[in-house]
């Protein structure tokens, strides 16, 4: 499971529908609906918010708006919480260095006119539910 921290924008389309099914994944684990994936690391930001399931809904609304953008149809149906209001989570430069280092290496292998569109970003900015601090990547994150 990869719930990207980057901005939605910087993800190929291979990758903006694995994160949206990903993330209607954790969606499930987080109001209960399944009993696999509930101790996976990817989701200990969402479930240290006061409102997980809003948190991760916020998550949801900027991946599809970035769908609509390119002219793909996410079902915000799915969406469980939608709308509402949620403080940003922090993520940091540490964790988005390693993610921007890991996505490009996927855009290099399989859309490498995503990677040079994107060429002279070196530090991405991030999806809209988080908020850039410093610090290494996050204790949850294996090596990638």
């Amino acid at each position: 499971m990869r719930i990207w921290s980057v901005h939605p924008r910087y993800l190929d389309r291979q990758a903006l529908i694995a994160c949206w099914r990903e993330t209607l994944l954790a969606q499930k684990v987080l109001c209960g609906e399944t009993k696999g994936y509930t101790r996976h690391p990817q989701l200990q930001r969402f479930q240290a918010q006061q409102d997980p399931v809003a948190s991760v809904g916020a998550y949801l609304e900027a991946l599809a708006s970035e769908a609509d953008a390119r002219g793909y149809r996410f079902d915000r149906t799915r969406i469980c919480t939608r709308d509402a209001v949620v403080p940003v989570i922090d993520v940091t430069d540490g964790q988005m260095a390693l993610e921007w280092a890991h996505l490009r290496t996927k855009l290099a292998a399989r859309s490498p006119e995503v990677l040079a569109r994107w060429a002279d970003v070196t530090a991405p900015a991030p999806h809209p539910s988080f908020r850039l601090v410093a610090g290494p990547p996050a204790s949850w994150e294996r090596a990638v």
